[in-house]
């Protein structure tokens, strides 16, 4: 069973006072592909709602995720994708940011997505749409991306329709960059800068109730046309978020004050210790200049439930990891693209370099491919692992995604699950496992896990890496990692093959 695919015990919305609404047409979750759509679709699904999930990449993926909801591939930044997304829709939930792009690029994108989105939807005859923004105080001077948020709101507003805003701070649930973030830096660094906007305070929200808000104004007609501000139980200084986790660790952290406080310092320092890279670091790093607090608790009397406290979000967030059960990830829309970016099949005969290991053995099918599949992430890459390690830090350093991203699941794959600096491209049970580069290279390269049936109780597991490349400095690339490779790729066969 796909893991997107909840049971009743993972549906978060079902503690909701309010009930589903009769007779409503289609739902369209924009950003579908992304932590917070990714976690709506199902629990919309799940309350009878009939949905349509709008994504950027193969549909294939997500129709199999999503077996109920209809898939439809479009971008935000071309209206006329949008209109027909928008057709014989009722609702829109607007879940697109443009983050990904760093601080120079993604203002002007989210506004562009915005003003489509609002005149697609109007031409369409869209009667409600709901957007999940940025908390912030309009009266103070605040960061890129909360300012951002607010524009967005603000041309969102604009549209001849319903439209409810939500507005949210830091969200921390499994899979969140803000939780992952915190995580690496409380368990990689025993010392803790805090400089003064460290003091400023935060109301940070669970997951589990930023999607019991999203599908509760649904269902409550009176938050029509109005803005709410959502938040947890808590109200705490970054610095106190911080030793909260550290005592849920039992860690012996040092903090020190800092007199520096230059942000994207420090947001350059978080990205080469935590699995969130820069361009994303350093926006959501730049709106903790910024105190983000609920000033107007209105929506707690229209879907009146408890939210919970930050100690129990991380906690949750922990419990989560540990079973295995993280259903989304801030990585499964990055990098930007990356679901357009070219498949080993789309490429005319073979990449212009290959090269292959393999080995005889003995061993079933089922449990080499066991073994395979528990390469990356925090179990590693079996032998060598400091060579792989190197390989992400100097890619991390280059700004690039490195080996810290990790995994989402360490017990099961599906196609688009990240493994450290690989993407998978296509998975077949007990036979094949194909991985895409998305680290830093001049060239384009895959990695591909293979098990062939040679008829007699003997199989070949080989490992092939292909590369494509038009540069001499890609050339030149590839001749230099030659030697590394048979190094490397022969002994991780070798310890697949004695692991499984």
């Amino acid at each position: 069973m796909s893991d997107n695919i909840l049971n009743s015990d993972d549906l978060f919305s079902n503690g909701l006072p309010t009930r589903p609404l009769i007779g409503i047409g289609k739902v369209l979750v924009t950003g579908a592909s992304g932590y917070i759509g990714g976690r709506l679709v199902p629990e919309l699904l799940a309350r009878g709602y009939k949905v349509r999930a709008m994504v950027r990449g193969e549909p294939d993926v997500y129709k199999n995720l999503w077996p109920q909801a209809e898939v439809v591939v479009a971008d935000a930044l071309k209206i006329e994708d949008l209109r027909r997304a928008f057709e014989e829709i009722d609702v829109i939930y607007y879940l697109i940011h443009f983050l990904y792009l760093g601080p120079k690029e993604f203002e002007a994108a989210d506004i562009k997505a915005a003003f489509n989105v609002r005149c697609a939807a109007e031409e369409s005859q869209v009667k409600r749409l709901i957007y999940l923004g940025g908390l912030g105080d309009v009266r103070s001077p605040l960061s890129s991306h909360l300012r951002s948020r607010i524009e967005v709101a603000e041309e969102l507003k604009k549209a001849k329709l319903g439209v409810t805003i939500l507005r949210a701070a830091v969200i921390i649930g499994s899979g969140s960059a803000s939780y992952e973030i915190i995580q690496h830096l409380v368990k990689k660094l025993p010392i803790l800068l805090i400089p003064h906007w460290a003091k400023n305070k935060c109301q940070p929200i669970a997951i589990r109730d930023v999607i019991k808000y999203l599908v509760g104004v649904l269902e409550v007609p009176d938050t029509l046309g109005k803005s709410f501000d959502i938040g947890g139980r808590d109200i705490l200084t970054y610095e106190e978020m911080l030793r909260v986790f550290v005592a849920l660790l039992h860690k012996k952290t040092i903090f020190i004050l800092s007199p520096f406080s230059h942000i994207r310092f420090y947001a350059y320092l978080a990205s080469l210790f935590t699995p969130v890279p820069n361009t994303i670091t350093q926006c959501l790093m730049e709106g903790l200049k910024n105190e983000v607090i609920c000033i107007d608790d209105t929506i707690k009397k229209l879907i009146p439930f408890e939210t919970i406290s930050y100690r129990e979000a991380i906690v949750r967030a922990m419990s989560r990891e540990e079973q295995d059960r993280v259903h989304t990830r801030w990585s499964d829309a990055y990098p930007p693209a990356h679901s357009l970016a070219i498949k080993l099949n789309e490429i005319k005969g073979r990449p212009a370099y290959m090269k292959e290991y393999s080995l005889i053995t003995k061993k079933t099918a089922e449990s080499l491919f066991k073994s395979i599949c528990r390469i990356g992430g925090r179990q590693g890459w079996f032998e060598n692992n400091w060579l792989w390690k190197l390989r992400g830090m100097l890619d991390r350093i280059l700004l690039g995604v490195g080996t810290v991203r990790g995994r989402k699941r360490y017990y099961r794959l599906e196609i688009n699950d990240v493994i450290d600096f690989w993407r998978i491209e296509d998975i077949k049970e007990n036979r094949r496992l194909l991985l895409r580069a998305e680290m830093r290279l001049p060239g384009k390269a895959w990695l591909e896990f293979k098990i062939d049936d040679l008829g007699d109780g003997r199989r070949t597991l080989s490992v092939v890496a292909y590369y494509g490349t038009h540069s001499l400095s890609g050339k030149i690339y590839w001749y230099i990692c030659l030697p590394f490779h048979h190094f490397i790729f022969r002994k991780l066969i070798e310890a697949i093959e004695k692991r499984s």
